[in-house]
């Protein structure tokens, strides 16, 4: 009983950590372009901060990248771990 429903929901399983890798991918761009956006505006307007700016803006995109990382890793754990 349980392997016939176990088969039953491994379809389910497969777009379910399909569609987390996807929104994780999803979020991490919009997150990242957001970053860009609002860095370029501020350097705009404070040019001489723009070093600051800089580093501190690649620091947050490091984070949002390893924060899509993990969220990629843990779809494709639960896509392969059932």
């Amino acid at each position: 009983m349980l392997s016939m429903i176990m088969a039953a929901v491994a379809p389910l399983a497969a777009f379910g950590a399909a569609l987390g890798a996807a929104l994780a991918a999803i979020g991490a761009g919009i997150g990242i372009g957001k970053i860009g956006s609002s860095a370029m505006e501020a350097i705009a307007r404070q040019p001489e901060a723009a070093g600051d700016i800089r580093s501190s803006m690649i620091v947050i995109a490091a984070l949002i990248e390893g924060v899509a990382l993990f969220a990629v890793i843990v779809s494709a754990l639960a896509l392969f771990i059932q």
